[in-house]
């Protein structure tokens, strides 16, 4: 069976959307991944940025914090995810906060300490 030049035309068509509409789906798998890829790298750095424990000593985590705060922040605006993001932005204030008490002589810590746990909770679990 013979095509015509119009059937093969339309044959052509037909399998190039077809591989169009494979490649597009190839393409949006390969961002999935880099995407997965580029949170886990985020989550990591963040999570060896961030290093705080219930006996971490005020002085060095203020001597630290706008430094910490700054990584944070970069770590954030390179994520895609949003929650992670939104958590990472999150501690990135809560160090600018802690550096703007350093003028107050690190008034209460402890709280500030519970805050900042929480969110690296929150951290750990968006990077789940």
């Amino acid at each position: 069976m013979r095509m015509t030049g119009g059937r093969a035309v339309c044959a052509a068509v037909v399998l190039s959307g077809l591989v169009l509409a494979g490649c597009d789906e190839v393409t949006s798998a390969v961002q999935e991944v880099e995407a997965a890829g580029d949170k886990a790298a985020v989550c990591t750095q963040a999570l060896q940025i961030i290093d705080l424990s219930a006996d971490v000593s005020p002085e060095q985590v203020a001597a630290e914090a706008e430094q910490k705060a700054q990584q944070l922040q970069d770590l954030g605006n390179q994520v895609a995810d949003q929650t992670v993001q939104d958590t990472l932005f999150d501690i990135a204030n809560g160090y600018l906060e802690l550096e703007e008490r350093k003028l107050d002589n690190l008034g209460d810590f402890s709280g500030w300490l519970e805050n900042n746990l929480n969110n690296l909770e929150n951290l750990r679990q968006a990077c789940l």
